[in-house]
């Protein structure tokens, strides 16, 4: 029996280890094919040269370089231009800023919000005379309206249309920010429209300009209820130049929000950094916006990604607050994986001795089914050569034998050899060659306990 249990535990061993190797294996492949851990490098699609967008993905990339991450900034014309780059998967984007207004849900499904970073007003700058949102003051002008693929551009021509300004009141202009600006000062355009942030290079300059005039928007409550995406602002007297007084009075204006917007297939790990930067780069208080009051929850067109909602409650996630990025992020991997892993495994595992148990029993009880059906013909008086029905049992003794089987199962075993020699007693008291006489008959095998079948 020492033998029979060597064996049996080399193979549990060998069984145990080549299961490890195929769960460790499959858990590998899952990692791979799955790609959880996040990618090191995603492109951030920004704005024109100067402006906010692009001054502030400066700023994002430099943050997330801390991590190990690179971000790679792709200019565009604005959030026009963003929003198609974010829709197209195959334009390699992941990330960019968009301003409220532009989309939905329906019309960008494959979209997540990260929620809003910060105001983007607009602004009507103009030289000469009182310029207002009107078509008499606006008759014959020329007016720049932003870059096409720009925010300005389609605010501009929806607030426009709203009061029933076209080209044929105006001559509108395709200029960006910083050529609106020059083109403005030097007199070769008579106003501007620009959907810009406060620390847009151009607006400061036009602002603490004593040539140009920055326009009210008397109606600022009526546009924020026609169109939910845009909220009234007070720019106070002076903040453009203290000196100078510029503006010289209060302005109303209009202004929509921009978010951060990234596809869905985006890793929930970046998403996380991006968040995290968010906050250092936009929590501070400003000209329209108190410390902390962005980044904000707000669903404005595009519904807050799962990870944004749990950033906005709790914060970092424990793993990224404790452990270097990389070292949580691989963490978490695992975790994703093991985790359902471990609820499958748990009651396999509680599952397997029973199994076994049973296996090792069946084992025993095949024998003892063959046993029966000796006893059977013998007990029928079938006529089967009593030399025969010894061979049988020979044999049977002889797989019983050599049957490997753990220490704990051993009493089975000796119970069938036993019950095999029983057998085989009363099978000697036949006559050789036939049948018992019926004064040579015998007590059947007594009923097995509770160790046989």
């Amino acid at each position: 029996m020492r033998h029979e249990r060597v064996g049996i535990g080399r193979r549990a061993r060998w069984l145990y280890s080549a299961t490890g190797v195929l769960i460790t294996v499959a858990a590998v492949a899952t990692v791979v094919l799955y790609q959880p851990l996040p990618p090191r490098t995603i492109v951030m699609t920004t704005g024109t040269p100067g402006s906010a967008y692009e001054v502030f993905g400066q700023r994002y990339k430099a943050i997330l370089a801390r991590s190990n991450v690179e971000l790679r900034l792709m200019p565009s014309a604005g959030a026009v231009e963003n929003l198609k780059r974010l829709n197209d998967p195959r334009s390699g984007v992941s990330v960019g800023f968009v301003e409220g207004g532009l989309t939905d849900a329906k019309q960008s499904p494959d979209l997540m919000s990260l929620g809003t970073m910060f105001y983007e007003p607009l602004w009507l700058f103009y030289r000469g005379r009182t310029l207002t949102a009107q078509s008499k003051t606006l008759q014959g002008k020329k007016l720049s309206i932003g870059l096409e693929g720009s925010a300005t551009r389609a605010l501009a021509l929806q607030l426009l249309a709203l009061i029933g300004i076209d080209q044929d009141v105006v001559q509108l202009m395709s200029l960006g920010d910083t050529e609106s600006a020059a083109a403005l000062q030097k007199g070769d355009i008579d106003g501007a429209l620009m959907v810009a942030a406060w620390d847009t290079p151009a607006v400061r300059q036009l602002l603490a300009s004593s040539e140009i005039e920055l326009a009210s928007f008397p109606r600022a409550d009526a546009y924020a209820a026609l169109y939910p995406f845009l909220t009234k602002l007070m720019l106070p007297a002076g903040v453009g130049n203290m000196a100078t007084n510029r503006p010289p009075v209060s302005v109303s204006l209009i202004t929509p929000k921009a978010s951060l917007i990234v596809r869905k297939d985006l890793h929930p790990g970046i998403q996380h950094l991006l968040l995290d930067a968010a906050s250092e780069i936009h929590s501070p208080g400003g000209i329209f916006q108190k410390a902390g009051q962005f980044p904000a929850p707000e669903q404005v067109d595009l519904p807050l990604s799962r990870d944004a909602i749990h950033f906005y409650k709790s914060g970092l996630p424990f793993l990224m607050r404790s452990f270097p990025f990389w070292l949580a992020a691989f963490v978490a991997s695992w975790l994703v994986l093991l985790i359902p892993l471990a609820g499958v495994a748990y009651p396999l595992l509680r599952l397997a001795p029973a199994v076994y148990d049973w296996s090792m029993r069946h084992r025993i009880h095949s024998l003892y089914g063959e046993l029966k059906l000796i006893e059977v013909e013998l007990e029928a008086n079938s006529g089967h050569p009593v030399q025969d029905l010894d061979a049988r049992l020979d044999r049977l003794e002889a797989r019983a034998n050599h049957m490997r089987m753990p220490m704990s199962f051993a009493h089975l075993l000796y119970g069938l050899r036993i019950h095999i020699d029983l057998v085989r007693a009363r099978l000697r008291q036949f006559p050789q060659g036939g049948p018992l006489r019926a004064s040579e008959e015998v007590e059947p095998l007594a009923p097995r306990t509770r160790q046989g079948p």
